[in-house]
């Protein structure tokens, strides 16, 4: 099925999150981890904002993807990044007053993608939001960005490391770029809209 995707809004406190309707899915990850980059390369549009400067996304930005009648059939969140030096005090400050409530209560929420970057080692901030999520019981699906920079070698040695380094099962490899995982991630994406 085509969608189309309509911005909704930027949130910078929970009294200006949209009425819950459809399942939500958050996407976050570390600043410069190319969410917005990935976001755009799933809806097949220029969606989300993609800035050279990490750390420009200080709201909770929401997008809604409506099938070709018009049926809204479920929203995309895209979270402020984290762990940019220069912005990471001012942004951690944020995360308790409207991000860590969106993420621990929203009953629309069904999925926390978290981004993480396939070329470098596993990052401490990473681990904490893992760890912050499963104690809040939220689902959640680790996906490694940016995999067309590596080799095949590289890939599997990196992909291996991010699973030991949080003690999960599964990391799905994407790249913006090439597409690549793209498909399989949408899948996964749909199949949370029962």
């Amino acid at each position: 099925m085509r969608y189309q995707t309509k911005f909704l809004l930027s949130a910078l406190d929970a009294a200006h999150f949209p009425a819950p309707s459809v399942p939500e899915i958050a996407f976050l990850g570390r600043s410069n981890v190319g969410k917005s980059s990935l976001l755009n390369a799933l809806v097949g549009e220029k969606a989300a904002k993609v800035s050279s400067t990490p750390g420009r996304t200080r709201a909770i930005n929401f997008f809604q993807l409506v099938d070709d009648k018009g049926r809204p059939q479920v929203v995309l969140a895209d979270l402020p990044g984290y762990g940019y030096a220069k912005i990471s005090k001012s942004i951690s400050a944020e995360w308790p007053k409207f991000i860590e409530p969106y993420l621990a209560e929203r009953e629309t929420l069904k999925l926390c993608v978290c981004l993480v970057d396939s070329n470098i080692p596993p990052q401490q901030s990473d681990g904490k939001l893992l760890e912050w999520l499963r104690h809040v019981e939220r689902d959640f699906l680790v996906v490694a960005t940016k995999t067309d920079r590596l080799s095949g070698n590289e890939r599997t040695k990196n992909l291996s490391a991010i699973k030991r380094e949080f003690d999960i099962d599964e990391v799905l490899p994407v790249s913006a770029k090439t597409n690549a995982g793209i498909k399989e991630l949408w899948k996964r994406l749909t199949g949370l809209e029962d």
